[in-house]
């Protein structure tokens, strides 16, 4: 069971043989054609894998793409987000229909599919890149998710203070290709078996009322 201690980077590099796979020249081969008709938000949770997942299952989100978030290289590789070697975080950028879902129940699904109480990590994976955040694209969103941290640290429904960081959104790099739908096309990873799974159970179970059709089992 030595899987266990692995970290979603050291996951990452055992089953690609290599740290760097090909990267991805645009976004445009990942996104809905209907992208410009589409709201979109940023949150980083941990390992992008687990948090790709949960919000694909959320009826009216059309796409989710994991990348990175929150610094300012240009083109970072998972290399160097992985090693720590950047400011960013792993992160995923969501595309949503805000007539089926809007960003309060975005917000919502962030906050308790995570712990946000963990500084600079998230279970098994350590280091700033597995920080918790929100990466706004308007006033609007910054607004309502400096609200809701702040309701949701007043209610005492953590015991510790809630540490997400709350930042204007400058720039969303997509990961490379491999790391894309990774949770359903590697069921078997060990990290995924480990660490994913159970999460994204947990997140189906507790919140069935806003899955998609097909997960709701």
């Amino acid at each position: 069971m030595s899987f266990l201690l692995l970290g979603c980077s050291q996951a990452s590099e055992e089953k690609s043989g290599t740290p760097e796979l090909e990267r991805m020249s645009s976004t445009a081969d990942l996104l809905p054609q209907q992208a410009a008709g589409l709201s979109k938000a940023v949150f980083a949770s941990g390992c992008f894998w687990c948090t790709e997942a949960v919000f694909e299952r959320v009826e009216g989100v059309q796409e989710v793409i994991s990348g990175y978030a929150g610094g300012s290289k240009a083109n970072p590789s998972y290399k160097e987000v992985s090693e720590g070697k950047t400011d960013y975080a792993e992160a995923v950028i969501v595309y949503y229909d805000s007539t089926q879902v809007n960003y309060a129940t975005l917000l919502d699904i962030f906050f308790h599919s995570h712990d946000p109480t963990q500084l600079n990590r998230q279970g098994p994976d350590i280091g700033k890149q597995y920080r918790s955040g929100i990466y706004y694209n308007s006033s609007y969103q910054k607004q309502l998710a400096e609200a809701y941290k702040q309701q949701l640290q007043k209610s005492g429904e953590f015991s510790k203070s809630v540490v997400t960081e709350i930042k204007p959104l400058t720039k969303f790099w997509p990961a490379e290709k491999y790391h894309q739908d990774y949770y359903r096309i590697n069921p078997k990873d060990p990290y995924i078996q480990a660490v994913s799974k159970p999460k994204v159970i947990k997140f189906e179970k507790e919140y069935r009322q806003y899955l998609k059709r097909e997960y709701q089992k």
